[in-house]
């Protein structure tokens, strides 16, 4: 396998990449000279984002890169011992309609899938919690991707909307949502917007202890991932093992 990465000689980069004995480097002179060496077959996928901005790397993508999806997302998989999970949207879409919604739903359940091989179990996040915040166009959209959801996969399970602690404590589960199929069990968070996402994902790396690979950009024909300018080593070697993996499967 082949990764362009434009940030080679950065000194964590490069102390990164040596643990990695199966994979090619490429180095890049900047964004967009890197998304058009992928984009014309000289490599097979893509990292940045270490010394450059999320803005600059998603527009390098989408100006050179081809789409597989109508619209591309981006995941954290989220790892700390045995604990993991997949959250999204944390990197990209600031406030999706109920459509966009719908395929950060679905591209980040065949993303967790790929990458952990097990059950997507997705749990819609909210101040809500079945209904107990009253009505809000909001909830609407969690509505319909949920109906969506069940209808085209339905061997995937999901719930909402729900707060984060009855999403994965099966003790508040038992109160607060008796019923779900979830269970307090939840794999696969999301969340209803950029700022609710990013807020969290950085909340499991600084307080949590998590590490956490990505964002990876969904979406598009090959496997991306757009790095956190505070991305440590291990968040980027999190990164290149599920790039990796992505690719593979």
């Amino acid at each position: 396998m082949k990764i362009i990465f434009p940030e080679l000689q950065n000194p964590i980069v490069e102390e990164t990449v040596k643990n990695f004995l199966d994979i090619e480097f490429i180095e890049a002179s900047d964004l967009d000279a890197a998304a058009e060496m992928l984009a014309d077959g000289r490599a097979d996928s893509m990292i940045s984002g270490l010394d450059y901005s999320s803005r600059d790397v998603i527009l390098a993508f989408k100006n050179h890169l081809p789409l597989e999806s109508k619209y591309f997302s981006s995941c954290f998989i989220c790892k700390n011992g045995e604990k993991h999970l997949t959250l999204a949207d944390g990197g990209i879409n600031k406030l999706p309609n109920a459509e966009q919604l719908y395929a950060i739903v679905e591209d980040t359940a065949k993303t967790h899938e790929k990458y952990f091989g097990e059950q997507p179990k997705i749990a819609m996040l909210s101040y809500s919690t079945k209904g107990s915040g009253g009505k809000n166009p909001d909830l609407e959209k969690i509505y319909y991707v949920i109906e969506q959801i069940q209808v085209s996969h339905p061997e995937w399970l999901i719930d909402g909307e729900m707060q984060l602690d009855a999403a994965v404590d099966s003790d508040v589960a038992s109160k607060k949502t008796p019923g779900s199929p979830l269970k307090g069990r939840a794999n696969i968070l999301i969340t209803p917007d950029l700022n609710s996402g990013n807020i969290l994902y950085k909340s499991l790396e600084r307080f949590g202890g998590f590490t956490c690979a990505g964002p990876i950009v969904q979406g598009f024909k090959m496997p991306l991932a757009d790095l956190s300018r505070g991305s440590s080593a291990k968040d980027i070697a999190l990164t290149i093992e599920v790039i990796k993996k992505l690719y593979e499967e």
